[in-house]
């Protein structure tokens, strides 16, 4: 077993903790100029890069001169509102110099929770990544409740890993990995480069956050890796708070590696083959061509709509004969389904009444 190569991510994603993007004086600018300068270079390579970064209520409490520690509700919402334009600006003027133009996302819990959500925000993280874009992902904290958050970056980033189909997950954080007791007060604490599988023995190794700035501490993390393994991507920790992170990564810092269970796209199929169909589409012949090419199904191959189903709901896909030849997530209700049912995908805004998705099942939401 060997860790993967970040240099040779086609995907990546990259978490960033408050203590490495905000000092004592506010934003560490050096800093975040050679983080932006490394995902360029990655940029240039091919690779997607999204970035999954905290620092919004820390920037934002120290504009409105709130006390360190924890902050009622109320407060770290304002902080989070007054600090997230100015998060976001940075990393614009950082990244412009490179031509590369960013996007701000804003998730809670109930975005990857609920299907519609989840799938909203899937398409858009598709569709950014498509166009260029790094988008730069953050819990928004302005309207989360403790009941819909997150609660802490790792996790979330871990989420976004999934959704948007990583291959791998980076960390950047005040640890450089993984250890068998806290380094801090155990002197004989042995750190571990690669973990191929997180077990009851490894999830013990979790300690508590030790950084006044940020919320997660290892335990966090592994629940963050166990995440991210289980959907195909592999997960490093690593100690982040040199000018060009993403690059002593690659040249080989201490990080830990934790190995994925399969490769994201496999992963996500599997998960969509074993769910059982909530409806019936059937397709003409020209569509059963279409999809044996790897194209994604459009209205105007479906010759019969059966079940009731909402939109992201599995349904089985089946041919002239009858037979069924697979399994999707349908962008469409059941009634819309049937209305837009053999018609040319231009005419959906007309049918329905708003501007729909081209494709009725996508071909990643597919397995056949």
């Amino acid at each position: 077993m060997t860790a993967p190569a970040l240099a040779s991510a086609r995907r990546l994603v990259v978490k960033i903790g408050s203590a490495l993007l905000v000092g004592p004086e506010g934003l560490r600018g050096d800093w975040l100029q050679g983080l932006c300068d490394d995902v360029a270079a990655w940029r240039a390579r091919g690779c997607d890069v999204v970035l999954v970064s905290s620092g919004s209520i820390a920037l934002g409490r120290r504009v409105l001169g709130l006390p360190g520690g924890a902050l009622p509700l109320e407060q770290a919402q304002a902080a989070a509102a007054v600090g997230q334009i100015r998060l976001a600006r940075a990393y614009e003027e950082a990244l412009a110099p490179h031509g590369v133009i960013t996007a701000q996302v804003l998730l809670t819990l109930e975005d990857s929770a609920d299907r519609r959500r989840y799938l909203n925000s899937r398409a858009t993280m598709q569709t950014l990544l498509s166009l260029g874009v790094v988008p730069i992902v953050n819990e928004n904290d302005t309207v989360a409740t403790d009941e819909i958050r997150f609660g802490d970056n790792d996790r979330l980033a871990a989420q976004i890993a999934v959704t948007c189909g990583a291959d791998q997950l980076l960390l950047l954080s005040d640890v450089d990995g993984l250890y068998t007791a806290n380094p801090k007060t155990d002197p004989t604490a042995r750190h571990l480069p690669l973990i191929a599988a997180i077990t009851p023995e490894i999830e013990a190794m979790g300690g508590d956050p030790v950084s006044g700035l940020s919320k997660g501490g290892m335990k966090t993390k592994l629940m963050a890796a166990r995440t991210a393994v289980a959907g195909g991507c592999a997960m490093a920790i690593a100690e982040g708070s040199v000018l060009r992170p993403l690059t002593a990564v690659a040249e080989g810092a201490r990080t830990s590696w934790f190995l994925p269970e399969a490769d994201p796209q496999l992963a996500r199929k599997r998960w969509i083959a074993a769910m059982k169909p909530k409806g019936v589409i059937g397709i003409d012949a020209g569509a059963v061509e279409a999809l044996g090419r790897g194209k994604s199904l459009l209205p105007a191959g479906v010759t019969g709509v059966e079940g009731v189903f909402g939109r992201g709901d599995p349904v089985a896909i089946a041919g002239p004969d009858g037979v069924r030849m697979g399994v999707g997530l349908i962008r469409y209700t059941a009634d819309e389904a049937r209305l837009i049912a053999g018609q040319h995908s231009a005419r959906i805004e007309a049918i329905l009444g708003y501007a729909g998705r081209a494709a009725l099942v996508h071909r990643d939401d597919m397995v056949l």
